[in-house]
């Protein structure tokens, strides 16, 4: 198995996506890389925003990646029914990519909206916004109690927090019950 850097994996992924008009944005530790201080990250987390008659050319498209690469067609499906998880695990890298089926709520539909454009290795990709982030992650930290989730609310803050659109953080986070925490790093 060849070591390789993540980005090219996420560049592959994102170019699949494009490709079939499966709307997405990046979260978790490839996103913190983007708005906060660099840490290590085990694997891709992506949102999808999947149709049914996607899932064939999807489950196609990731197999043509190499053919030691893993992916479970019903487990897409699965994922697709009750909005949830599936995995794609790359042969050559041994890279997993987390995909998760974007819920309908408007939330979560406005984080779609809001997404940001950058450029890793040349490639347009779609990531989440710095402050859909720190909100995904103060729902985390509430869920789990992870420390890890406020160290990284904490770096993004002092990476971007100058850009940070402070009143929508505000309104969000007192809308999901989270503004108690978010207070200290204002």
């Amino acid at each position: 198995m060849v070591k390789i850097e993540p980005r090219y994996l996420l560049v592959k992924i994102a170019k699949i996506l494009e490709e079939l008009k499966i709307p997405y944005l990046v979260t978790g530790g490839m996103a913190i890389l983007v708005w906060g201080r660099p840490r290590f990250t085990a694997d891709i987390d992506i949102i999808i925003r999947l149709k049914s008659e996607n899932v064939d050319k999807l489950e196609k498209a990731l197999k043509a990646l190499g053919e030691t690469g893993y992916i479970d067609k019903e487990a897409i499906e699965e994922a697709l029914l009750r909005r949830g998880e599936f995995n794609f695990i790359d042969g050559e890298s041994g890279i997993k990519v987390d995909f998760w089926i974007i819920s309908e709520d408007s939330f979560s539909l406005s984080e779609l909206k809001r997404r940001i454009v950058k450029k890793i290795l040349g490639q347009k990709i779609y990531f989440i916004s710095p402050e859909d982030l720190i909100l995904n992650k103060l729902k985390w930290y509430k869920q789990t109690e992870s420390n890890r989730h406020l160290e990284d609310i904490e770096s993004i803050f002092k990476i971007s927090g100058e850009k940070l659109n402070k009143n929508y953080l505000k309104q969000q986070a007192e809308k999901l019950g989270f503004l108690d925490i978010l207070k200290q790093y204002l």
